[in-house]
């Protein structure tokens, strides 16, 4: 049940009275959801640039593996002496690089940045429902930021062995450099992530069910919205499983238990470990880490719907399907974790049962992605920077989800587990796709984040590098991956078979550092644009939703005087009056939802 305006004096809403914040209390220990918004976008977009970086020294090793390079050395220290990079640093660049990208930047720069900025704005609320845990929530994430960066600079170099930290190459200490100090920090960074990410999900739930304005019924919340507080379900049902799992482990590292470990040899000694079983760490992380593809994805999928609908000036296709997409895909993501371990030994029985449920979550899927095309479908395109981005994501949620097809079943996974074919297809469906609608929903929101435009030139050619760039990296994956290609090898000169892949692998880390370098127009354009870009009208983009009823200029509570009511859903654009004379409002294709519905216009059955 929605709550009608809240009162403006219980939470210190109104301008009048509430004293000016100190440069510490507005910009850093804020409590306020539009600067905690800003502050985990900036730190995710730095996070992203270290991410960016790791991916690059990579591709530089895998397309000249024999050649000396300055940077290395640079970059490196002593795992870069004499431009060549070592082996160990090449595995701990991978694990670091998975790591920041998947956690740090798709999963709190994504949903840490519009969860906070839209869901008080689009709900119509004052804040969130505790604007302490808020701030709390991003400065456990900042810690985990530096926690996990700090572990490059311990001696005998990061976690190393991938993101996913398997045991035992995690569990033993003296395994390899990678599984000492550095390993311990990667434990430590996550648990501090996995508290940072609970609180906020905590918050966004408790917000969107009991802060909504009044007329905001559930039904009539934009698909935005549903997305948020459908993935912090996701997260709280899910991240306490990583959380045991990472216990656990440190556990085994540092007190003597054997949750993951048995029969145990180093170099001939025998270990003392007896009874405990990795393919256990690999359910409890699975766990959490195929639902993570969504908690990463279904952000990107609201801000995808949310822009589609208003820069196609339709009302979104199958409002309802969407919702019921979103709820199917949250569900069935729990129950699929399987198929990351076909190779594991499982029961094939088990296998069949992990296939089927594996195929059936293309069903949620693909309603969203023939939605999407609808909605498309002889609509009035605006072709923005944050529509293109959007239309993006779709292409690369389809043919990034093709391949998911052949990996969801266990007789062909087998072929291609742990090759080049598994980084084309995670990266294109949820690296890439998340990418977009981050860079979307940026494009979109930022004149209600910053007050200014950004410039749409820019905007264009960001976007273009950016999308042939990726199909130019990822497309010929597929084809080095089939030919059998293994990942996480940091060379394969020593392999005569893959002789012939050498140009290819040159070919994607030309893509790589050429779409890399288009990131810096982003760059240039966000920070520019924070100072110098146009002054922004107050509903730039003649949408519907709530957070264009606000001021331009930030104020504390969101709007200066009462909350506004919610009367209509809010994807009424092209909208006819009964006549079909002209639109509802006269002239004007949108009709906000705080407008009451008209005499002259049928009610849309939400």
């Amino acid at each position: 049940m929605s709550v009608a305006a809240q009162p403006l004096a219980n939470d210190h809403a109104h301008e009048e009275g509430h004293h000016e914040p100190t440069f510490i209390e507005k910009y850093i220990f804020s409590t306020d959801h539009k600067m905690i918004a800003k502050q985990y976008l900036i730190t995710g977009l730095i996070m992203g640039f270290i991410g960016i970086a790791m991916s690059m020294l990579m591709r530089l090793q895998l397309a000249w593996p024999n050649e000396t390079f300055w940077i290395y050395e640079v970059l490196l220290g002593r795992f870069g002496e004499d431009g060549v990079m070592d082996p160990s640093i090449y595995l701990a660049l991978s694990t670091i690089h998975g790591t920041i990208m998947i956690f740090y930047v798709l999963t709190a720069g994504l949903s840490g940045t519009f969860s906070n900025l839209l869901i008080p704005l689009q709900i119509g609320a004052r804040d969130m429902a505790s604007g302490f845990i808020n701030m709390l929530s991003y400065w456990l994430f900042a810690l985990s930021c530096v926690v996990i960066v700090s572990s490059f600079f311990v001696e005998a170099g990061p976690a190393s062995s991938g993101w996913t930290v398997y045991p035992p190459l995690s569990a033993l200490p003296q395994a390899i450099g990678g599984s000492g100090l550095g390993m311990t920090l990667w434990l430590v960074a996550i648990t501090i992530f996995i508290a940072s990410s609970l609180l906020g999900s905590l918050n966004y739930i408790v917000t969107v069910l009991n802060l909504r304005t009044q007329g905001m019924t559930m039904t009539r919340l934009p698909l935005t919205i549903w997305a948020f507080f459908v993935t912090a379900i996701i997260g709280v049902v899910s991240f306490p499983v990583l959380l045991a799992a990472g216990l656990l482990l440190l556990m085994d590292r540092s007190f003597g238990t054997s949750f993951f470990l048995s029969d145990i040899y180093i170099q001939g000694e025998v270990l003392s470990y007896q009874g405990g079983s990795p393919v256990l760490y690999e359910h409890l992380f699975w766990f959490l880490g195929h639902p993570e593809v969504y908690i990463v994805l279904l952000p990107a999928l609201g801000i995808t719907s949310e822009i589609i609908a208003t820069n196609s000036r339709k009302p979104i296709f199958g409002y309802r399907a969407m919702i019921a997409s979103i709820l199917a895909i949250a569900f069935l993501s729990t129950v699929v974790w399987g198929h990351h371990m076909f190779v594991s030994g499982m029961n094939p029985f088990l296998g069949s049962v992990f296939t089927f449920t594996t195929l059936l979550i293309a069903i949620p899927s693909g309603v969203k992605a023939f939605n999407y095309i609808t909605t498309l479908w002889k609509g009035n395109l605006q072709l923005n920077p944050a529509m293109l981005f959007s239309i993006g994501l779709v292409s690369t949620f389809v043919t990034g989800g093709l391949t998911g097809i052949i990996l969801g079943d266990s007789t062909l996974d087998i072929n291609v587990h742990d090759t080049y074919f598994v980084i084309a297809h995670f990266h294109l469906v949820m690296g890439i796709s998340a990418l977009y609608g981050l860079f979307a929903g940026i494009y979109h929101w930022f004149p209600k984040m910053f007050g200014r435009m950004m410039s749409k030139n820019l905007g264009y050619v960001h976007f273009w590098i950016t999308a042939v760039g990726a199909y130019g990296i990822f497309f010929p994956m597929h084809f080095i991956g089939m030919a059998g290609l293994p990942r996480r090898y940091y060379k394969f000169t020593e392999f005569p078979y893959f002789d012939d892949l050498a140009d290819t692998n040159i070919l994607i880390s030309v893509f790589a550092f050429i779409t890399a370098a288009a990131q810096i127009f982003f760059v240039y354009n966000f920070i520019h644009s924070i100072f110098y870009g146009k002054k922004a009208e107050q509903n730039p983009w003649k949408s519907n939703t709530l957070e264009w009823t606000t001021p331009v200029k930030h104020i504390h509570g969101n709007w200066p005087g009462e909350i506004p009511k919610v009367y209509r859903w809010s994807y009424d654009y092209s909208k006819r009056n009964k006549e079909d004379t002209d639109y509802i409002i006269a002239g004007q294709d949108f009709v906000p939802q705080n407008v009451p519905v008209q005499d002259n216009e049928e009610e849309m059955n939400e």
